[in-house]
């Protein structure tokens, strides 16, 4: 689904896409943590849009700087940007990628599930709610210890990962593990309505945050990954689409006439975290694509994509982006969230729709 690729529109789009490509390469990176993958994916897209390899480049020395200090590894490299190392060993051939992703891999897989999803943290990250909001004495308690968790972000990561990875390395049981990871996560998290839960406490045995906004973007992303990756025919293959169709229709059947979903989505008095458009515009673009959607899809990522670009400034900076959320019981703390970051889960959504809404340059083409 791409716009026009000549006139003063298009390249002004292609030098907010560079803006935003150069600011994303300046933020602190940890090797790992939440929104490493949809910036390192962001960056490649960077590449594409632009013919200009230095993005990849960014991505490819980012691997190889980690790949010797990978190990011992830790519960928070299940953020790992899997799947663009994935997408980075096939552009540039480089086989210590693959075998860093195959020894990640091993880690992650050996992982304890709940309810077949595997376990974000032993620890759910709980914090006290952005805006203040009075807990119950069972939430406080909960604060103080709340058990494990599976959170939605991991959509993006575990399942696309592994069935990538699955499908480079040959590797069946790899494709077979990611695809059961979707569908798993999708019987814990994905609400009659369509829209995903935040997060599952094992404490509790309930869902929380329903219907936040960007983790809808996480989900989708992730379920079109997987999508694109299966093999066709695999046994998993139409109950993913379905959940990946009610998604997005949830998702066209929401969005507000600024083409902004409010944060979380059912309360429309809350404020439009602008990073959900990102996500929108990329996901339905690739929907269409595959034939997922409707063509009530087409206007809803249009209307996505216009108020993406016009989150993004000359400078590459993202307005509207809520900062890390963690996790709260509070359904107030969505909409409490802080705004104002300059952050991966901005730009990086961003990059991605861009690549589908611009298309991509040849390498080496004139900007």
């Amino acid at each position: 689904m791409t716009g026009p690729r000549e006139g003063p529109a298009h390249d002004e789009a292609l030098a907010r896409v560079r803006a935003a490509a150069d600011l994303l390469c300046r933020y602190p990176f940890a090797c790992w943590h939440y929104g490493d993958s949809i910036g390192f994916e962001g960056l490649l897209a960077a590449t594409d849009v632009l013919g200009d390899g230095r993005y990849e480049g960014y991505v490819h020395g980012a691997c190889k700087a980690w790949i010797p200090r990978a190990r011992p590894y830790r519960e928070i490299d299940n953020t790992a940007p899997g799947y663009a190392l994935c997408l980075l060993h096939e552009r540039t051939g480089d086989e210590a990628v693959l075998e860093a992703c195959l020894d990640l891999a091993a880690f992650l897989t050996g992982r304890r599930t709940l309810r077949g999803v595997y376990v974000s943290f032993e620890r759910a990250p709980l914090r006290t709610p952005y805006g203040g909001a009075t807990l119950s004495p069972a939430e406080q308690a909960l604060l103080q210890d709340p058990g494990a968790g599976a959170f939605v972000d991991c959509l993006h990561f575990d399942a696309p990962f592994l069935v990538k990875l699955g499908r480079v390395a040959a590797n069946g049981r790899l494709v077979d593990a990611g695809a059961d990871q979707a569908l798993a996560t999708i019987a814990l998290l994905q609400q009659p309505d369509g829209f995903f839960a935040h997060f599952f406490l094992e404490r509790t045995g309930q869902t929380y945050g329903h219907g936040w906004g960007r983790g809808q973007g996480w989900a989708l992303l992730g379920l079109l990954d997987v999508i694109e990756q299966l093999p066709e025919g695999h046994p998993h293959a139409r109950e993913i689409r379905a959940s990946c169709a009610r998604l997005a229709e949830a998702l066209v059947r929401t969005q507000e006439s600024d083409g902004h979903w409010p944060t979380p989505i059912a309360d429309g008095s809350s404020f439009h975290e602008t990073s959900t458009a990102s996500f929108a515009a990329a996901g339905f673009a690739r929907g269409l694509a595959l034939g997922l959607l409707g063509d009530s899809a087409r206007a809803a990522a249009r209307a996505a994509w216009d108020a993406s670009l016009a989150s993004v400034g000359s400078d590459g900076a993202t307005t509207g982006v809520s900062a890390a959320l963690w996790a709260s019981t509070a359904p107030s703390h969505y909409a409490g969230a802080p705004v104002g970051f300059q952050v991966p889960w901005g730009a990086g959504p961003f990059l991605v729709a861009a690549r589908e809404h611009l298309g991509p340059r040849a390498a080496g083409s004139d900007p």
